[in-house]
């Protein structure tokens, strides 16, 4: 992966090209092999490689998203997190806050993560494809997307995660370069570079839909089985 996010560097491409992601071979009853390591022991905020990153972040003002923000959400979590969730974007709690799903569907997430998974928040990594609200919380615009991205698979390089978790139609058909409803996404797994990633409805969908809770801890248990917490 490394050397998939050194080329984009130096060709200035925003992303990985279309077709790079494939469903990974496994039936959903038998999940892949893990082919990215992670998860090593819990580590302080202060992680030199994320520091880095955040640093040539700095007060960002790469696409106009800067322009309504009150403050940059980079991320927050176990830098050498097992699982890392990926959602869209910051909303208004995000953007005041400085900090990814603090919401409501953010404390929705907070319970999967805290009662259904039984992990603290801390033990695993959120992010977002970008890092400043959209107005209105409309979705990213491709500039703003190319803007932003880069650092996305770099936060993602840094942490080294054993599973991605795509949370929600935009961030599913943003990191797999995929036009497919999230409806037919979710509940596989696919190859993201070397990481396990499992889209799946995103928590504010939730909040509108409950009777789909069921479908996501359908998919939430794959993942903990993949890093080896199951059930």
């Amino acid at each position: 992966m490394r050397a998939a996010v050194e080329e984009l560097r130096a060709t200035g491409v925003a992303g990985f090209p279309p077709g790079g992601i494939t469903p990974a071979p496994a039936t959903r009853n038998e999940p892949p092999t893990i082919m990215a390591a992670g998860g090593g022991d819990q580590a302080t905020d202060a992680h030199p490689s994320l520091a880095a990153l955040r640093a040539e972040i700095g007060d960002c003002q790469r696409c106009k998203l800067h322009q309504g923000r009150t403050h940059l959400v980079f991320g927050v979590g176990n830098p050498n997190a097992e699982i890392m969730f990926v959602g869209e974007g910051p909303g208004q709690d995000e953007d005041l806050q400085g900090e990814p799903f603090v919401g409501r569907a953010g404390q929705l997430l907070t319970e999967i993560i805290t009662k259904g998974m039984k992990m603290r928040r801390a033990d695993v990594y959120i992010a977002n494809v970008v890092k400043c609200r959209p107005p209105n919380n409309r979705n990213p615009e491709p500039e703003e997307i190319a803007a932003c991205e880069p650092f996305l698979l770099r936060q993602i390089e840094c942490i080294r995660p054993r599973v991605l978790v795509a949370l929600g139609k935009f961030a599913a058909q943003t990191l797999l370069r995929e036009t497919t409803p999230i409806t037919r996404l979710r509940g596989r797994w696919f190859d993201y570079h070397g990481i396990k990633l499992m889209p799946t409805f995103h928590p504010a969908y939730l909040l509108r839909n409950p009777a789909d809770k069921k479908l996501v801890w359908e998919d939430i248990k794959q993942v903990l089985a993949e890093v080896g917490r199951p059930l």
